[in-house]
């Protein structure tokens, strides 16, 4: 275990060293703190794109699912495959060339003032939620791992992540996401190796996978694993590609790419979706009662079966290294909550409303440092009250989130991209619509009420949890889109005070944005700091070769090494090669 704690504090020391390298630029301008400046290559910002859709609950309730389930849980990650896609062949590019510092500006933009207010005041809180959970997800599996208290092992990486968000901004968010795609890639890949090797390969996990590796158990009607994945299909294509996430890529240096990040995402979605649960899977194989090992975590406890295949299958040191990449995961999605959220505040909120347009953009900066401060202590405040859920796994959890509470406020900013002529209460009244579709699925259209209407009189509590998600899908889909887009009949332009924004708005939505004259400059600093955080980091993994395992683990320890450090070794090289040539360009001049 004194391995596993060496490897974590290397990992930390990691991270420490991406804020103080990236301080510097982050705090140039508002701009450069809550979104890179728009200065930042596709690879970073592909990273980030990846990384934001994956935290800690991949590692653990996704994980638990998987174990249990088998081949169903792949549904969350195919509808992201084809989310990335889309955004890909149309709204990465599209995002960027809104030529806006945060989400909400956007809204301001497209919709007016009004809608703005409104939706920084759902976006906030529903970001703090959603971090919540991802915390939650690490505290549960690190007190597991350590046997440390929950509650203290939230606030220790609550606060860590707090503070590399608060020093460095959106530049330390989206290195750290690079260097942290790294650390999950290294983990994951090394324990799919590991697992394929001792299950005897793919095919017997699919032959010998406890009660059917495509339906799993306790379900009797298949075709609500169809649904289950068409409709995750047509949620994760909302859930990516509307305003609210479109930070994503605010951050790049231009339309192209933007388009390039997503596509980046795409891949990595496309080859690590199998490649993450192929452990749980070997896992419900080879130690069936994994699930069982910690009852105290109570219908939590099937969500650590990763550490049990860590713990039981690889060699020492693993766990930490685990243990790395679940910090690294809850940390990509946390730290860019926290600062997309002080962006909003400042931004949509302090400068506008509270200072009324006369804060200076020094001032603006020290305001979304404290907004920072203030998102994290709830982030953690939130992280224990969803520990109190003891009844929850972490899937249902993070399902229930995300289709009761995210699915009305994503509507129309999706939807709004798409029609151009909707009344301007149309988005508000949309999400308001949306959340009484959310207590009806609560408290009437509920899973045994739906299937009653098919004549199904008993269900199971695997069937119950997918009609969960189905249900206000389904619903969401249809009664809450349908009233965005039915509102579009009571347009009328001559009432509309937002017309000629909202035309601007779209003219720039189509034009594309090109990166300045001085980027070469910021090109070469982001290749050279990050090439070498990834030597760094590729010397901490040689290092791992020292610990006392078999010499079939320190070669896996010293294929991960080699890897990134090609990885950092291309990137300096490519910093060089930049800096020994002179690239005339036309003049041009990106718009923010």
């Amino acid at each position: 275990m004194s391995y596993d704690y060496i490897v974590i504090a290397g990992y930390f020391l990691l991270m420490v060293a991406i804020s103080l390298l990236f301080k510097k630029m982050a705090n140039n301008s508002t701009s450069d703190y809550f979104r890179g400046g728009g200065k930042m290559l596709w690879w970073m910002v592909g990273a980030t794109a990846f990384m934001t859709q994956f935290s800690a609950w991949t590692f653990t309730g996704a994980a638990g699912k998987a174990f249990t389930d088998g081949f169903a849980v792949l549904a969350v990650f195919i509808g992201n495959m084809f989310a990335y896609l889309l955004a890909w062949a149309y709204f990465a590019r599209r995002f960027r060339q809104m030529r806006v510092d945060t989400p909400t500006e956007a809204v301001r933009r497209r919709f007016g003032p009004v809608n703005e207010q409104f939706f920084t005041w759902v976006i906030i809180p529903l970001s703090v939620i959603n971090a919540g959970v991802w915390l939650n997800g690490l505290g549960v599996f690190a007190s597991a791992v350590f046997n440390a208290d929950i509650i203290t092992t939230i606030w220790i990486t609550g606060l860590a992540v707090l503070a590399i968000s608060m020093l460095s901004g959106a530049w330390g968010v989206v290195a750290s996401d690079f260097i942290q795609t790294l650390v999950i890639a290294v983990i994951s890949v090394a324990c799919a190796v590991v697992a394929l090797w001792a299950v005897g390969g793919p095919a017997n996990i699919v032959t010998e996978f406890p009660s059917g590796f495509f339906t799993g158990p306790d379900m009797n009607y298949p075709l609500l694993m169809v649904g289950t994945f068409l409709f995750f299909v047509v949620k994760q294509l909302q859930s990516i590609n509307n305003m609210q996430e479109s930070y994503r890529f605010l951050n790049a240096k231009d339309s192209k790419n933007a388009s390039k990040a997503a596509l980046m995402a795409l891949l990595m979605m496309l080859v690590g979706a199998v490649i993450w649960f192929i452990p749980p899977w070997a896992t419900a194989i080879l130690y069936p009662n994994a699930g069982a090992q910690y009852p105290e975590l109570g219908a939590k406890a099937r969500d650590a079966v990763y550490l049990v295949f860590a713990r039981e299958a690889m060699p020492l040191g693993t766990v930490g290294l685990l243990m790395a990449g679940l910090f690294a995961a809850t940390m990509s999605s946390m730290d860019s909550a926290l600062n997309r959220n002080s962006g909003i505040f400042v931004r949509s909120f302090y400068a506008t409303i509270v200072r009324k347009g006369k804060a200076t953009d020094k001032e603006q900066l020290r305001a979304g440092q404290i907004a920072c401060l203030v998102n994290g202590l709830l982030v953690i405040f939130m992280a224990q009250f969803f520990n109190s859920l003891k009844h929850l796994s972490l899937f249902d959890l993070m399902m229930q989130v995300a289709t009761l509470l995210q699915s009305p406020i994503l509507v129309p900013l999706f939807f709004g991209m798409l029609i151009r002529r909707t009344p301007s209460w149309a988005p508000w009244a949309t999400v308001i619509f949306g959340l009484g579709v959310s207590w009806m699925v609560v408290d009437v259209f509920t899973p045994q009420y739906v299937m009653s209407w098919f004549g199904v009189e008993t269900l199971t509590g695997r069937e119950v949890s997918e009609l969960k998600t189905i249900i206000p899908i389904v619903a969401h889909l249809v009664l809450t889109g349908g009233f965005f887009c039915l509102s579009a009949l009571f347009y009328k332009p001559q009432a509309d005070s937002n017309v000629a924004a909202t035309d601007a708005f779209f003219k720039d939505v189509e034009t594309e944005c090109v990166e300045d004259d001085a980027q070469d400059i910021v090109d070469r600093m982001q290749r050279n700091k990050l090439g070498d955080l990834t030597i760094y980091m590729a010397a901490g993994l040689s290092a791992m070769m020292l610990i006392p395992n078999p010499m079939w683990g320190r070669l896996l320890f010293l294929g991960c090494a080699a890897v990134v450090f090609a990885v950092g070794y291309a990137l300096k090289r490519s910093a060089r090669m930049d800096d020994a040539t002179v690239i005339l360009k036309p003049s041009t001049q990106t718009q923010r």
